[in-house]
This record gives C-alpha cells, sequence and structure tokens, in this order.
C-alpha cells in the first residue's frame, strides 16, 4: 500500500480540525522545511497557539504524537528535494522544459524593473495615493484584472477607490473628480483609446496623473506626472503581468508603511462587518 504523504493527510483531515489545528497545519504545509526541525513549542510559537494545539494536530492526523508526526513532515521535505534535483536535471536540456523560458524572462523584468525603479517618485506616488480625495484606477483590456485588483486592494486601506470599467461609466467618475484626486492608469500595447481619452479627460478636470506603462513616451506615459515603466513578457504568446502585479504591490508596501495605524483600525471594522454579512469562510 502506498505511504500517504502528509499534505495529503492533512488535506484528507483539514475540514474536522479545529480552528487552532487548521492554524497549525496551514503553518506547517506553508513552511515545510522550517517546520521539519522545529519544536512543538516553537511552531506553537510561530502561530500563535498553545503547544498542546500542535500535538493535538498530531493526534488528529492519526499519529502516535509529535515526534511521528514531524517524521511525516520530513520525509515530504526529502522527496521534495530529490524532485527538485530531478528538475535540475531536467533543466538542463531546455528544450525538454518549454516554460522554463517564460519564467526565466519574467525573473528578467523583475529584475530590470528594480534596477530602474526611481524610489523618489514611488514615495511621491505612494503620498499622492494617500492625500487623494477620490483615486480612480484605469486599465482596460490586458490591464483591466491587474487595475480590478489594485482597486480591490486599496479600497481596503482608503475610502473613494473607483476602477474604469468601460467609457460610458466613467463620464460620470470624471465628473467627480478635482485637482485633488488622483488617476492611476495601466497602459500597455495594443493601446486603448478609451483609456487614452479616459486620462486625458480627467487631466482637464485638475487631476494627476500617475501611470504604469512600457514607457515614458507612450501615450499615456507623456502625459503622466508620473510614469512607472516596466515590460511585458509576449514569450508566452500573451501579455505576461508578472511584473505590473509586483509594481502595484509596492504602491501598497509604501501606503501600508505610512498608515499603519489608520490601516489597521480599518480593517478591524472591516472584519466586524464581514463577519455581520457572514460572507467568508474562516
Amino acid at each position: 500500500m502506498k505511504e500517504i504523504s502528509f499534505g495529503q493527510l492533512v488535506k484528507n483531515t483539514f475540514p474536522s480540525l479545529s480552528a487552532g489545528q487548521k492554524k497549525v497545519a496551514e503553518y506547517i504545509l506553508g513552511n515545510l522545511e522550517q517546520a521539519a526541525f522545529q519544536t512543538s513549542e516553537q511552531i506553537g510559537r510561530e502561530v500563535n497557539v498553545s503547544q498542546t494545539t500542535v500535538i493535538r494536530l498530531s493526534y488528529a492526523l492519526g499519529f502516535s504524537g509529535f515526534s511521528k508526526m514531524q517524521s511525516s513532515i520530513q520525509k515530504d521535505v526529502l522527496k521534495t528535494s530529490s524532485n527538485d534535483s530531478l528538475v535540475e536535471e531536467v533543466n538542463i536540456t531546455k528544450e525538454i522544459n518549454p516554460f522554463s523560458k517564460v519564467i526565466e524572462k519574467d525573473i528578467a523584468m523583475l529584475r530590470k524593473m528594480y534596477s530602474q525603479l526611481n524610489q523618489i517618485d514611488l514615495w511621491k506616488a505612494v503620498d499622492s495615493l494617500i492625500k487623494a480625495d477620490r483615486v480612480l484606477v484605469v486599465g482596460h483590456r490586458a490591464s483591466y484584472a491587474a487595475a480590478q485588483w489594485f482597486t480591490y486592494c486599496l479600497s481596503e486601506i482608503r475610502d473613494h477607490v473607483e476602477v474604469s470599467t468601460n467609457t460610458t461609466e466613467s463620464i460620470e467618475r470624471i465628473l467627480a473628480l478635482t485637482d485633488q484626486s488622483v488617476v492611476f492608469a495601466l497602459s500597455f500595447p495594443r493601446y486603448s483609446k478609451e483609456v487614452i481619452k479616459i486620462t486625458e479627460c480627467a487631466q482637464q478636470q485638475g487631476a494627476e496623473l500617475i501611470s504604469i506603462t512600457d514607457h515614458v513616451l507612450s501615450p499615456v506615459g507623456r502625459r503622466s506626472e508620473i510614469a512607472f515603466t516596466t515590460e511585458i513578457n509576449l514569450e508566452s504568446g500573451a501579455n505576461s503581468v508578472t511584473s505590473i502585479f509586483s509594481l502595484l504591490n509596492l504602491f501598497l508596501v509604501g501606503i501600508n508603511m505610512k498608515m499603519e495605524g489608520q490601516i489597521q483600525t480599518r480593517r478591524k471594522s472591516l472584519e466586524q462587518l464581514y463577519s455581520r454579512f457572514d460572507i467568508l469562510i474562516e
């Protein structure tokens, strides 16, 4: 009979675990190499639960104690290490792994973006996003998913954040903009005429334009007060948004650093509303 892995065992048993045991299991699966050599007390401290909860997880998973559970974890780590070695051997012959070229290109884009990043401009943009009376995020076509995600994340930490979904809907939102507002635009080839028009009209309302684009001389880039540039990976046959999401995350990190206290208060209020409406699975 094939021995079941620790990960599969957790997956099979997870619904029946207590809340504390689930936290421990999630921590272990996310930190296998570290948990393989930690004591039950250390794991409990990392997850902010009691040592007893960690030990009870081992019983719940069918082990006779924590040491037996840890042996199973260590076996999973060894298997993963062996698989990694096999992957490295396979990658010696590039044509065997057609995806490696795409991943390597994404990594190269991230490194290039980092080397060209102007931290002064980044902090200026962070300040503008904090102080603005409202923020309109604009990103159509291939950029829409990134714009939607950024809008969601930004609206969790401040009020009056909207995303442009189409020109008709954006007209009313443009009218609400002032010289204290920020338009945050994502624009990459092939450039959307709608995005260009929306940003032009928003600037006529006095709004500040911050953009992420492929070139400072792109239609949106050359109109922006602050423009950040990154490439898009065409190796996969479709635009890769890896570097775009990474750059967007830097703005969120910067805002969190400057507004930590206020954001924590806001998130507590949000969590209370989530609980009241019972919309999330804990």
